[in-house]
């Protein structure tokens, strides 16, 4: 079973991974968790060229968009697609969903394109269901309380795209990806998040 949360920055993701993938262990579940970018040696360099805010190097929507993808074929081949061979619940903070809103619907690339490249890099492997954090965006900036890093810096009016991207993919895909408002408290939050995971998991292992 593969899992994704995703969502505007500042709307709680690492929080409710984590406290997901504690209820799951508890549950008696082996758990694989992964961060996109990130978790294989190629994916957290990438992930430091790409968010690192450097004002002496720029990136490009396309390359950005690249990057990301190829940072994902890694963590496919080197930890996703083993975890889940071996019958194990993979919970991923991100996924291919991330660049369809981030670089298409709010960076201006043709989505279907960046779809076909999704489809490529991770060879088709997709979560059973995804997670979308939702909160209005001046909201979700208020919770900052470090530095930005180079994506979150892009100003209001992206975020607002950004929004309303993830809301369109979520009403064209339907019930693979369930809109969660993560504007409640961090346990009602969880809550309906494991009202809906518990029924996906091999019934073996719940208790």
């Amino acid at each position: 079973m593969f899992f994704s949360f995703d969502g505007i920055d500042g709307v709680g993701k690492s929080t409710q991974v984590r406290l997901f993938c504690d209820s799951l262990r508890e549950r008696g579940h082996d758990v694989v968790t992964c961060r996109d970018p990130g978790s294989t040696v190629l994916g957290e360099r990438i992930r430091d060229l790409l968010l690192n805010k450097d004002e002496a190097h720029s990136i490009g929507r396309r390359s950005e968009m690249l990057l990301y993808m190829s940072a994902r074929a890694q963590l496919v081949d080197e930890i996703i697609r083993p975890a889940l061979n071996a019958g194990k619940v993979v919970v991923s903070d991100r996924f291919v969903l991330a660049n369809i809103v981030y670089q298409g619907h709010a960076g201006g690339l043709d989505v279907e394109s960046i779809r076909r490249v999704g489809e490529a890099a991770t060879d088709d492997v997709q979560p059973d269901c995804i997670f979308l954090l939702d909160m209005r965006p001046e909201a979700a900036s208020a919770r900052f309380n470090r530095d930005l890093d180079r994506m979150e810096s892009q100003g209001d009016e992206y975020r607002e795209r950004l929004r309303a991207g993830f809301l369109a993919e979520a009403a064209r895909v339907g019930s693979r990806i369930h809109v969660i408002d993560a504007s409640r408290t961090v346990e009602l939050v969880q809550s309906e998040i494991w009202r809906i995971a518990a029924p996906l998991l091999p019934k073996a292992m719940k208790s």
